[in-house]
């Protein structure tokens, strides 16, 4: 056999990928530790999800069949009566366009507010920035029901009492957002920063050109919890508010409840009503928080 008739082996190019097998141990062995995870996993969400799916379910039962022995899931003859007393017995329509309007104002200068704040205590060194920050903070380190009384001295003195305003107002600065837009921006390079400096770019520039498109999705995420804190608020808007014309959703599904008894199947049927645009909201932002790629535009 000459030389030429050898089998020679056949270098993998550059366009072409050489597989490499796995071994079939390593494989047996991540499954065998996803397993548990997974089973933990879907049992966390049948807890979470069980409760939920018994409310939803039960909103359709009539008023005679939720309490009725032996408890079932499934309603045997649903029906909407619920939903529709709960929107005939409350001025629903009106509750909805004053939650929304609270929602969106709040939410927008929540979001705005925060990521300046974040922003500042994130890449200026000030001693007082500090001091700022730890006061921030020690806010989360007191009950909300402490707060209430001074917050409402303060709306109440600005003129705001029984208006949409004195529940906007208190909510715009969070520590949580606060918190959030920091610890994000503290993961920015600051040769970020500098290269737009060098570039020629004022402060103001920086932010909004570059800080602001790269925290997108910290702003999103804050807009969603935002926008769910301000809809689920029931004892803020019930100090504030004393005219129907501008009760909140949640004050409106309380008024459901009578003083001698309690219709269950309305007050469900209000309560699942009133978790649709919440739903809504995380469904159609959810696809736009991810993680941002706050390398782009350095070189190593």
């Amino acid at each position: 056999m000459t030389t030429t008739d050898m089998p020679r082996k056949v270098d993998a190019g550059p366009g072409r990928a050489v597989r490499k097998k796995r071994p079939s141990g390593a494989a047996s062995g991540g499954l065998r530790r996803a397993v548990p995870a997974t089973t933990l996993l879907w049992v966390l969400a049948a807890l979470y999800g069980l409760p939920v799916l018994w409310f939803v379910l039960s909103s359709f039962k009539p008023a005679g069949d939720l309490f009725s022995l032996p408890l079932t899931l499934l309603p045997h003859d649903p029906t909407l009566s619920g939903y529709k007393a709960a929107w005939d017995s409350a001025n629903f329509s009106e509750y909805f366009i004053n939650t929304t309007i609270v929602c969106v104002i709040a939410t927008i200068l929540t979001v705005g507010v925060s990521c300046c704040t974040g922003y500042a205590l994130a890449k200026y060194d000030n001693k007082w920035l500090k001091v700022f920050f730890v006061g921030i903070l020690a806010t989360t380190m007191l009950p909300g029901e402490v707060m209430l009384a001074p917050q409402f001295l303060v709306v109440r003195d600005l003129g705001l009492y029984n208006s949409l305003a004195g529940i906007i107002v208190p909510a715009v600065l969070t520590a949580t957002g606060c918190f959030m837009f920091r610890q994000f921006f503290l993961t920015v390079p600051d040769e970020l920063i500098e290269a737009a400096r060098i570039d020629g770019a004022r402060e103001l520039s920086i932010f909004l050109r570059i800080m602001v498109p790269i925290s997108r999705p910290i702003m999103l995420t804050l807009a969603i919890l935002s926008f769910q804190w301000r809809w689920n608020d029931y004892i803020w808007p019930l100090l504030m508010l004393n005219d129907p014309e501008k009760f909140t959703v949640q004050i409106g599904i309380q008024s459901l409840v009578g003083a001698q008894n309690i219709n269950w199947s309305v007050v469900l049927g209000g309560s699942v009503i009133s978790m649709i645009p919440l739903i809504v909201v995380f469904l159609v932002f959810q696809r736009y928080v991810m993680n941002a790629d706050i390398n782009a535009g350095l070189k190593d």
